[in-house]
């Protein structure tokens, strides 16, 4: 009964939240009566709507958590992340979108991998990108996951396992029920809460630390911190950066916004909306974890419970500032989570499942996907139980992943008119074996793996290009007419 008075106001607020997610299930659920409707928003949603649930679906407890708090062990080298977003998220919406919305419409694709398969006629390459997608999403739920426990455990205190465990039916339950739509029209108010959240956090904590000029204070630790010494070496530093944000441009949760635009057109009214939402919550949350140096009593081992304690303290914020911050890291936790969880669901689904029983089955293509929504959820939330590394640590690995192994079949698929399935395949198995020996080679001490990896994928592909058969089917090559006359 104390436990209950004492957390009462943040379950009301959660109760509200909790409601609101089974309304817009409902909502969703109902809308949803083809699997078009349910993978993909029967693609015919407008730009801002997509800018806001682009925005939404990545910004998770990973940017709450783990984002915020690294600067706490690294310093202002963390700073760096707010171009890297800013710039790879407009480049994304420029560059990726409008050709990704017009070749994936006509070509009838509804996930990465059927993109992969029908852009280069090869079945192989599209189980193959199949697979990496559901290795990939796991690592990055697996980060959620451990986010969002540590906030509730420091908050409400209960146990870490039972965090997990709630966050666990939550959103499966909501994701199976109500779909894309469902996602993207709770991504807008997510999305707002989420912006207020991250100004909220940054006034609430510099106001306590004494200003914006206390970090530039003398206290101890704090001068490696606003130099370079306390980041990793430049190279690897660059790129876990990029790692981390290269995920805008062929992440499937990010790219599957694109699908359901309604026509080219609303990607050029949503860009700008998406880049600012970045600018302004990159900007506010990055440096949260320097002023917590001069909050937090004892020092922080793990970066990713830096924010958790913040909040838990009672000394930073108030009752109701604290329950408002705690329910929308919350959201952000559920937008990500619902969006991978549909996507690797749907992908498991549409290109390793169907293709096993002989092909697409639309009367139970929609069932069978919210079987495979509870399975995933089931089993990352287990493995999260006893995660094998930090939120940034796991988000960097499998940003890496779709960077080694997507980013030139997407970037060069949709803008290069010639391509093989041996080039893709090639660039994949590069791409995975780089990233995996890469710590066994003198240089990985300096250099991220995610540059050798994605360069030698691109070499891989262009070489394996001209030298294999090129394998453009006829109706892509009408698509590149159609894109330059776009143009």
């Amino acid at each position: 009964m104390v436990w209950l008075q004492e957390h009462l106001l943040v379950l009301t607020l959660l109760a509200l939240y909790s409601g609101f997610m089974v309304r817009h299930a409902w909502v969703g659920q109902r809308r949803s009566t083809t699997s078009l409707d349910y993978f993909v928003g029967g693609r015919s949603m407008g730009g801002l709507a997509i800018a806001v649930s682009f925005f939404a679906t990545y910004s998770s407890t990973n940017t709450f958590l783990g984002f915020s708090g690294k600067s706490y062990s690294w310093g202002v080298g963390w700073m760096l992340l707010v171009p890297f977003a800013v710039v790879l998220s407009l480049v994304s919406w420029l560059f990726v979108a409008p050709r990704l919305r017009h070749f994936s419409a006509a070509l009838e694709s509804i996930t990465i991998p059927d993109f992969i398969g029908f852009r280069f006629a090869s079945q192989p390459a599209r189980v193959m990108a199949a697979l990496i997608v559901c290795f990939a999403s796991i690592l990055y739920m697996m980060a959620i996951f451990k986010g969002v426990g540590n906030l509730i455990e420091s908050l409400l205190g209960v146990p870490y396992e039972a965090a997990i465990g709630v966050v666990f039916l939550l959103v499966m339950l909501y994701t199976i029920t109500g779909g894309f739509h469902a996602v993207v029209k709770t991504d807008l108010i997510q999305g707002g809460l989420m912006i207020a959240a991250a100004i909220l956090l940054l006034v609430g904590t510099v106001r306590a630390a004494g200003g914006p000029s206390a970090i530039f204070e003398e206290a101890a630790g704090l001068d490696d911190l606003l130099s370079l010494k306390s980041a990793p070496p430049m190279g690897v530093l660059l790129g876990i950066l990029f790692a981390t944000t290269v995920k805008f441009l062929v992440e499937p949760r990010q790219l599957s916004r694109f699908y359901a635009l309604s026509d080219a057109r609303q990607a050029r009214r949503g860009v700008w909306v998406s880049t600012a939402l970045f600018l302004v919550a990159f900007s506010c949350l990055v440096p949260i974890g320097l002023y917590a140096h001069r909050l937090l009593p004892e020092v922080i081992e793990d970066s990713d419970r830096v924010v958790p304690l913040l909040l838990a303290g009672g000394e930073v914020f108030g009752t109701w500032q604290t329950a408002l911050l705690f329910v929308a890291i919350i959201a952000a936790a559920m937008s990500s989570l619902d969006s991978v969880l549909l996507v690797v669901a749907t992908t498991c689904q549409r290109d390793l499942v169907s293709i096993a029983r002989g092909g697409w089955r639309e009367a139970t293509a929609v069932r069978n996907t919210r079987w495979l929504v509870a399975l995933f959820a089931s089993a990352t939330a287990i493995v999260s139980l006893r995660p094998p590394a930090d939120i940034v640590a796991l988000t960097s690995f499998s940003g890496a992943l779709y960077g080694a192994c997507f980013l030139p079949c997407i970037l060069l698929g949709l803008w290069w008119r010639r391509g093989s399935a041996a080039a893709v395949m090639g660039s994949f198995v590069t791409g995975i074996a780089v990233l995996g020996l890469w710590r066994y080679v003198p240089l990985s001490a300096t250099l991220h793996s995610v540059f050798p990896a994605v360069g030698l994928s691109f070499t891989v592909y262009v070489v394996l290009t001209r030298w294999w058969p090129d394998a453009t089917p006829d109706r892509v090559e009408e698509l590149f007419e159609e894109a330059g006359q776009e143009a």
